[in-house]
């Protein structure tokens, strides 16, 4: 399990329109870029992803961040999402300021 300690970033605040990234993604992604570790290698064909969001707001829908952090980590590590065949997301409420994304990611087996 990988632990990342930044606030998952909403969708609602990711995306203008349909098409157009918001300047808050851009720095996101930049971020995440930075903090994931470099040593993570995909190499199924099938995918599995474990996703846990640590969020300081009850309000907070759990399945608002996985598009994003799909598409992010997709990109850092040579994966496209269309090799993703299971998905299980866990909500757990944080005190403000310790927001966190874990998440695992191992072959698919039927």
């Amino acid at each position: 399990m990988i632990k990342i300690n930044i606030k998952p970033l909403s969708v609602n605040r990711a995306y203008k329109g349909r098409r157009f990234l918001t300047e808050n993604l851009k720095a996101y992604q930049k971020e995440l870029q930075i903090i994931l570790p470099k040593e993570l290698k995909i190499d199924f064909s099938k995918l599995s992803i474990f996703y846990e969001f640590g969020f300081s707001s009850k309000a907070s829908d759990v399945d608002n961040p996985v598009k994003i952090i799909t598409d992010i980590l997709a990109e850092n590590y040579g994966f496209n999402d269309k090799q993703i065949y299971e998905i299980y997301i866990k909500k757990t409420i944080v005190k403000k300021g310790k927001e966190y994304i874990k998440f695992k990611i191992k072959e698919y087996k039927e």
